[in-house]
């Protein structure tokens, strides 16, 4: 799988790109959270950051999927959520992992995940995970994420587990 590389400079440049798969992802969800306009806003907000990242894989000259995220300022958390004890240092806060139908099970996933992951130098990784996808949340927990928290960031979003990985033990 080939990996492209996309910067806060970017973001306009590939706002198309992502809600084009976030909606192929989405196709048969009514469920308004999940809408192109309500998942607009967060492309918008997240890549709005100045050290947002965002890495997509391609097979076969077509779309795999996407990773972005940012950093956590310090300090910052997710709205809703207390930051659990003990985690402390550079926080990359990983928005978005999608993955296209017929690439999901294959693996891409983690790949892509693990390539922005490792462009940051940070001390821990931390995502939200729809409460309601127990599978979602198993994958990421073999990847080496454990949940800490549930959280409702906003008033039309599911609630969500809060898990973390850590990449390096600040404490150790």
């Amino acid at each position: 799988m080939d990996l492209k590389w996309y910067a806060h400079a970017d973001a306009r440049d590939v706002r198309s790109f992502l809600l084009d798969i976030h909606d192929e992802v989405y196709a048969n969800d009514p469920d308004p959270f999940t809408s192109r306009e309500r998942f607009s806003y967060f492309v918008d907000t997240w890549s709005g950051r100045a050290d947002w990242s965002c890495v997509s894989g391609w097979e076969d000259g077509g779309p795999v999927g996407y990773a972005y995220g940012s950093k956590f300022k310090p300090g910052g958390w997710w709205k809703g959520s207390d930051r659990p004890r003990g985690v402390l240092g550079r926080i990359l806060a990983l928005s978005e992992l999608m993955v296209l139908p017929q690439w999901q099970g294959t693996g891409r996933a983690q790949q892509i995940h693990d390539a922005l992951v490792e462009s940051f130098d940070v001390d821990y990784v931390t995502l939200l995970v729809d409460s309601t996808h127990p599978k979602v949340q198993a994958l990421y927990e073999k990847w080496g994420y454990e949940k800490r928290d549930e959280t409702n960031p906003s008033d039309d979003s599911p609630v969500c587990a809060v898990m973390v990985k850590t990449l390096r033990d600040r404490a150790a």
